[in-house]
């Protein structure tokens, strides 16, 4: 028999282990918990060196609000959790780095935009948490045949976010057309982290000319800061500036690949 190898990942302690021991019952299903985004990217990258990787993440949606400040946080990453925080920020990670792994977000109420964010991300699936096991059963096993699981009453509010999403991202591809070569190669050093110190350094250009190139970005994409700048670029699809090595630059100076 084909055995399911299902990682759990929620930092809501008992919710984790008790969902863990239910699916563990199951005859054709291996299961781990991990307790945050850094801890489940580890139990990936040792499964995968052990060459028994997972098949399916189960993911809250909340992940990383009970360490900042309640469920409608925004999380704030530290260092050593490798920039990793929220749900849907692993459920990214995930898709892009194993695309093998089919992710699954276990939320607490209907929410149609976060479900259009997770799916975006590269989810398979959104579950109630309080759904049966039977119905989560499937929705595992529904993902690994390529299947798309949303709750019925969903559907609509989740269709009319990514029609909206595809008209911002279409209005910011726009926008960004519009900057030059250079205007570009800066904001993407802007999408990095990257301050006007550094990005001089980068490009080899002085700080005053930085300063200047940075003016006319946010003047073209008619925003008034650099998250703001930052956030309309990151709709148009527009990636992190690269280290010369080939990695790419995040913020603090650290590197990931």
């Amino acid at each position: 028999m084909a055995r399911i190898r299902v990682l759990v990942v929620d930092d809501h302690r008992i919710f984790a282990e008790s969902l863990a021991a239910a699916l563990a019952a199951e005859p054709d299903v291996d299961v781990s918990a991990a307790g945050s985004g850094p801890a489940a990217l580890r139990a990936l990258e040792r499964a995968a060196a052990e060459g028994r990787g997972y098949d399916v993440l189960l993911v809250d949606a909340e992940l990383g609000a009970l360490t900042t400040g309640g469920a409608h946080a925004v999380p704030v990453p530290r260092q050593e959790d490798a920039g990793v925080v929220d749900g849907i920020s692993l459920v990214a990670g995930v898709s892009s780095g194993r695309p093998a792994v089919r992710s699954v977000v276990l939320a607490e109420k209907d929410d149609p935009r976060a479900a259009a964010r997770a799916l975006q991300a590269g989810a398979s699936g959104w579950v109630a948490k309080d759904c049966s096991l039977q119905r989560l059963l499937a929705v595992i096993r529904g993902v690994l045949r390529d299947e798309t699981h949303l709750p019925p009453a969903l559907l609509t509010g989740v269709l009319r976010e990514l029609t909206a999403a595809r008209k911002h991202r279409t209005e910011s591809e726009r926008l960004v057309e519009s900057l030059t070569p250079r205007e570009r190669e800066v904001l993407r050093c802007m999408v990095a982290g990257l301050g006007r110190k550094a990005v001089a350094e980068r490009l080899f250009l002085s700080p005053h000319t930085v300063r200047t190139h940075m003016q006319n970005v946010l003047g073209k994409l008619g925003v008034h800061s650099t998250l703001a700048a930052v956030a309309l670029a990151r709709r148009a699809g527009v990636g992190p500036a690269e280290h010369p090595l080939g990695n790419v630059v995040e913020r603090g100076g650290q590197l990931a690949q």
